[in-house]
């Protein structure tokens, strides 16, 4: 499967839609809508888990990769959603969340019973001689990365929620059946997986110290056994297939590691999630703050990346949003005054870079964050803790609520839209996240008289049609700008000039003299406008995006 024309589609099940009235999204659900999904011309769809999971952390607590939690549907819902998306020309991606498994698994309940076998699944450790914890790791969710094992009086490993154990990779017995799950779901016809947080399987043998004033992330993240254990993965299970697709979420990772996972002669990875681009609005690199976001360096991640990769033949997942972010509208664009205008130069900026375009659910109906009033309309933890965490901090509770709406990963888990009424037409029943903003923003609507959908189709169809697009190399052009990310792809002698506005004024841009040509088509703009030479000065719209081939 050529992945370089592909774009893929993000679907959290538990918001998309619920066919049982039960205020909970379901895999029957999505079979319902499939034909909304082929409209839209899709190659393939990212499903977040829906294995059985106790949900402390939304399902990437896994408590049995071989069965679909009740809550979501059945064995048989899965196979009937396999078959209909390949009717409708759609393979499936599927979350695998492979560091670590819910304290809930029998792997680690059978631990806890004493069987050494899955003892040593796990990482369980003696505390140190003076009784303290066996290292000074912290949590990704904050406190120390040690829970006791029971009433063994030692300790066990988890680097995010204390019911997320981590596995041991460096034990082969382990590594074997994680590969056994990949291969039990390629047998379903599954063709694509997502790798949760793949970059910290290899933490060192002898679990030291962070050394003082140092992150302890730096201890496990990117160490080289990554790269065995994912050229280990790829020969035992998804590089058998020559039409696979996988992508690593990579946490804190650099562009020469994501070179290394992604380049094709290693056989590793096809792709990478890296999430630098989305903390330039974080204050000094605080998430629950709320500033606006540093455009100069927005501009210059993307550009690193972009080039990084060029250069060393590897290769970007190209995303906005996702499950884990507020809308990138709210952040990045003008979700009031230019909210479609403001959507459609996102969308061109990013798919129109080099690397594999990702949709969230709803971002081609432009949805923006939920108008929540109150910290009740919230159902995250994460967010639960940040508001008492700022108020701790001597925030107003009116200047903590703001930062939590800004930056609340319900933003974009609030259900899909799909018409303007009392609950989106999501569930007859009570959502298990309240919709706001459906009157005006809803699937009935945009596909009856809206400008986003068939924005993204235009986009989509450019990604399958021109080997620019999908092959060519990237650089940026006039990188200092105030207003507007510019860069050009290039193929084969021919060229694509991408101009977005990133500003609610407009703005004149100053072409450089080796792309004033006479001779330009204009392959696609959001303001459907058709330039047919480039002058020396361009005067772009508020948010416009136009996209110059010669």
């Amino acid at each position: 499967m050529n992945f370089e024309n592909k774009v893929i589609y993000q679907i959290y099940p538990k918001s998309f839609y619920d066919s049982n009235g039960d205020g909970i999204g379901d895999l029957p659900g999505i079979i319902a809508k499939i034909p909304y999904l082929a409209k839209l011309h899709i190659d393939m769809i990212w499903f977040n888990p829906f294995f059985v999971s106790p949900q402390k952390d939304n399902g990437y607590d896994i408590a049995d990769y071989y069965a679909v939690d009740p809550m979501f549907g059945t064995m048989a819902d899965f196979d009937q959603l396999v078959t209909a998306l390949k009717s409708a020309n759609i393979e499936v991606m599927l979350d695998m969340v492979l560091n670590h498994v819910s304290t809930a698994s029998t792997w680690f309940q059978k631990a806890l019973a004493g069987d050494k076998k899955y003892q040593d699944f796990f990482y369980i450790r003696d505390p140190k001689p003076n009784g303290d914890l066996p290292n000074n790791w912290d949590s990704k969710f904050g406190g120390p990365a040690w829970a006791p094992f029971g009433d063994t009086g030692k300790y066990y490993l988890h680097l995010y929620d204390p019911s997320q154990a981590d596995l041991d990779w460096h034990n082969p017995v382990v590594r074997e059946e994680l590969f056994k799950v990949i291969n039990f779901w390629r047998a379903k016809g599954v063709k694509g997986f997502r790798f949760d947080v793949i970059n910290v399987t290899g933490k060192p043998t002898d679990l030291a110290d962070a050394p003082a004033g140092t992150d302890s992330k730096f201890m496990y993240t990117d160490t080289p056994v990554v790269q065995q254990y994912l050229q280990e993965m790829n020969r035992a299970s998804f590089g058998q297939d020559a039409d696979s697709i996988t992508v690593g979420e990579m946490s804190s990772t650099t562009i020469p590691n994501s070179v290394a996972y992604t380049l094709p002669a290693n056989h590793e990875l096809t792709m990478v999630f890296t999430f630098h681009h989305l903390k330039v609005d974080y204050d000094h690199g605080e998430k629950w703050s709320k500033v606006p976001f540093d455009f100069q360096l927005l501009k210059k991640t993307l550009n690193d990346w972009q080039v990084g990769m060029v250069q060393g033949g590897g290769w970007n997942a190209l995303f906005w949003n996702n499950h884990d972010q507020p809308w990138a509208l709210n952040r990045f664009g003008d979700p009031g005054t230019y909210r479609v205008k403001s959507a459609t130069m996102l969308a061109t900026a990013m798919h129109l870079l080099r690397g594999t375009p990702y949709i969230y659910q709803g971002e081609e109906i432009g949805m923006i964050d939920p108008a929540y009033e109150t910290m009740a309309d919230y159902v995250d933890i994460e967010a639960k803790n940040a508001y008492a965490r700022l108020l701790k901090q001597g925030k107003t509770p009116a200047e903590a609520f703001a930062i939590v709406q800004s930056k609340a990963r319900d933003n974009s888990r609030a259900p899909m839209h799909w018409d303007d009424s009392e609950h989106a037409g999501f569930t007859t029943g009570t959502p298990w996240l309240r919709p706001t903003d459906q009157g005006q923003i809803n699937v009935a609507a945009e596909l009856d008289h809206g400008e986003i959908f068939d924005y993204y189709q235009q986009l989509i169809h450019l990604r399958h049609t021109d080997p620019i697009i999908s092959l060519g190399d990237y650089a940026p052009v006039q990188l200092g700008d105030a207003q507007v990310y510019a860069y050009v792809r290039l193929y084969q002698g021919r060229q694509l000039l991408v101009l977005n506005n990133f500003y609610g004024t407009e703005t004149t841009f100053e072409v450089p003299v080796a792309y004033q040509v006479a001779q330009a088509k204009t392959l696609i703009s959001n303001y459907n406008r058709d330039l047919t030479n480039l002058p020396a000065q361009i005067k772009l719209q508020p948010y416009e995006a136009i996209a110059l081939a010669f």
